[in-house]
């Protein structure tokens, strides 16, 4: 898996939090985006009031590579969201490229009945296409592990929701990886904006009830001294 942050908007803290000062002041955001003395300090107590809608301001996109179809039919479910996905109808996949899921991947016996039905697929796959099939119809026998690139624009409200449903220990392994990865290239960007960037367990208690975990991961997460 590889993701990379391919652009996000510009001074991004500064914009949201003129956003968020023109709602109680009498001044245009324009003015106050050269004006404000301390955005970073104005914009985390927001964030941190639960005001999240000025970070609708913020749009970040990711390019994410070699990750499988189980994990980009889970994306997508994010609505408010752009996505461009390496297409199946247009690409011809020749090459067996896969994701071997982490509790497969430690059990040897599992790891060989997987990678040999991998091996038969793409096979049959490639079979097709020599009997002249076309891709689009062809891909009807790839499995859900096949590998795809997309490339995904959120802007930062609704990452925040994202971070706090997969960036939670009960999301499956592969998208919480990808969200991880996700949120340390926000926190990077804009460390104010997702200063409380993660699952729910970041902001306080865990809202899964009997299904918790057990294991907050509040100090991997919360980068703002608590008083």
């Amino acid at each position: 898996m590889i993701v990379k942050l391919l652009a996000h908007t510009p001074d991004a803290d500064r914009v949201c939090a003129a956003a968020a000062r023109s709602c109680y002041s009498a001044k245009p955001a324009g003015e106050l985006y050269d004006t404000m003395k301390d955005p970073a300090k104005f914009l985390a107590n927001v964030v941190a009031m639960g005001h999240h809608s000025v970070i609708e301001h913020a749009v970040f996109t990711f390019s994410v590579e070699g990750v499988s179809r189980s994990l980009t039919h889970q994306l997508v479910r994010h609505r408010i969201a752009s996505y461009s996905q390496q297409s199946q109808r247009y690409v011809s996949l020749n090459t067996p490229d896969y994701v071997v899921p982490e509790e497969i991947a430690k059990n040897p016996e599992a790891k060989k009945i997987f990678d040999d039905l991998m091996q038969q697929i793409w096979d049959t796959y490639n079979k097709l296409e020599d009997l002249g099939i076309i891709a689009e119809d062809a891909r009807y026998v790839l499995p859900n592990a096949c590998t795809t690139n997309i490339t995904v624009t959120m802007n930062a409200r609704q990452l925040m929701h994202f971070f706090t449903l997969r960036c939670c220990n009960r999301a499956q392994t592969e998208i919480r990886q990808l969200a991880d990865e996700m949120l340390r290239l926000c926190k990077e960007a804009c460390p104010n904006i997702f200063a409380y960037g993660g699952p729910s367990c970041v902001r306080g208690p865990c809202p899964e009830g009997e299904k918790c975990c057990g294991h907050s991961r509040k100090a991997e997460f919360l980068t703002v001294k608590e008083e």
